[in-house]
C-alpha cells in the first residue's frame, strides 16, 4: 500500500482506506472484510455518527493496532455542547480513547461556525481528537472554518469525487492542493456506474483495465490517486473487493492513460453533494436528523 501525508500534519495515511456507509446488513461478513483490509494496509477507516455502524467498526478493530479512525459529527450536533456530546459518543461506540480524524459532515448555515470550530478544538486540547476535518464544503466555507480555528487547521475535506463527479475539481481540489489540504474521495466508484453504464467513461476506463489486465474498479482508484493530494474510500463490504481496491495504487497508469481520463466528462450520474448543496445547508440540522433515525432503522432491520 501506498501512503500519502495527511495534510499538514505530518501524520501518514494510504492513499486508499475504507468506507463504510450502508454497512450493517450483513455485519460478520463486513467485519471480516475490514479486518482484511487492515491486513492489507488500509489501516484508514471512515464512519460517521449517522451511518451508524461506529459500532460495526469498533468491533472490526478492537485489539488491532496502527488503525486511523475517521468520523463524523452530524450538522444537527454542531452546536458547542453537542458537538462535545457527539464525540463522548463515538468515542464510546468506537471503543477507543482517542479519533484519529474528526469532521463536519455536512455545512450547517444555521449555526455559526465560529462556535462549531471551538468546540472541535477543545476536543482537540482535550485529546479525543487527534485532526479536525470538514466534509462537503465549499472554498468559501473552508475559508470561513480555517479562520474560525485558532491553534488548528483543517487537514482535509472530503467530497463525492470519481471519474464521473468532477465538480470538486473547479474550486475545492486546486485550493486544496495549494493549501496542502487532503482531499478524501467518497463515492470514488460512483454508486456502481462502472457496472451499470455504457458511457464513454465506462468505455474508456474498461478499455485501460483490459490493458492493465485489472479491474475498471482499480483504475477508477489508480486515477484518484495518482493526484497527490487525493485519497480514496471505497465501501468495504466484501473481501474480495477489499482486495482488489488495495492492489489499485499499483496498477501504474500511464500519463497519457490519466490524461485520458482527466479529459472525459460524464453526466450520467448524479452528483449528490453538488445538486443539493443549498437546501442542506438551509435545512442541515432538520435533514440531518431524518436521516440519522433513517440510517438508524435500515441498520436494525439489516437493510
Amino acid at each position: 500500500m501506498r501512503f500519502t501525508q495527511l495534510g499538514k500534519s505530518g501524520e501518514q495515511i494510504p492513499v486508499v482506506g475504507m468506507g463504510t456507509w450502508k454497512l450493517g446488513a450483513r455485519r460478520e461478513a463486513e467485519i471480516e472484510a475490514i479486518r482484511e483490509g487492515l491486513r492489507l494496509g488500509m489501516n484508514l477507516i471512515d464512519t460517521a455518527e449517522m451511518y451508524h455502524t461506529e459500532d460495526l467498526v469498533g468491533a472490526a478493530v478492537s485489539g488491532a493496532k496502527g488503525v486511523f479512525l475517521a468520523t463524523k459529527v452530524s450538522p444537527n450536533h454542531f452546536r458547542y455542547d453537542d458537538v462535545i456530546s457527539a464525540c463522548d459518543a463515538s468515542l464510546k461506540r468506537l471503543g477507543v480513547k482517542s479519533i484519529d480524524l474528526y469532521q463536519l459532515h455536512w455545512p450547517n448555515s444555521d449555526i455559526p461556525i465560529s462556535e462549531t470550530i471551538k468546540a472541535m478544538e477543545k476536543l482537540k486540547n482535550d485529546g479525543k481528537i487527534r485532526h479536525i476535518g470538514v466534509s462537503n464544503f465549499s472554498v468559501e466555507e473552508m475559508e470561513e472554518a480555517r479562520a474560525a480555528a485558532k491553534s488548528s487547521d483543517i487537514v482535509s475535506n472530503q467530497v463525492e469525487y470519481s471519474p464521473y463527479v468532477r465538480y470538486v475539481e473547479e474550486t475545492v481540489v486546486p485550493y486544496c492542493r495549494k493549501n496542502g489540504i487532503t482531499v478524501i474521495a467518497y463515492s470514488p466508484l460512483a454508486r456502481g456506474a462502472l457496472s451499470n453504464t455504457s458511457s464513454i467513461t465506462t468505455t474508456t476506463i474498461k478499455r485501460i483495465a483490459s490493458r492493465h489486465g485489472c479491474t475498471p474498479a482499480q483504475v477508477a482508484l489508480s486515477w484518484l490517486t495518482s493526484k497527490g493530494n487525493v485519497v480514496a474510500i471505497p465501501k468495504a463490504a466484501d473481501i474480495t473487493h477489499v482486495r482488489e481496491n488495495a492492489a489499485s495504487p499499483e496498477i501504474g497508469l500511464s500519463p497519457k492513460e490519466a490524461a485520458e481520463i482527466d479529459g472525459l466528462q460524464d453526466d450520467s450520474v448524479t452528483p449528490v453533494a453538488s445538486r443539493l448543496n443549498k437546501f442542506t445547508k438551509k435545512t442541515a440540522s432538520f435533514w440531518s436528523s431524518l436521516m440519522d433515525k433513517r440510517e438508524r432503522l435500515r441498520v436494525k432491520h439489516g437493510i
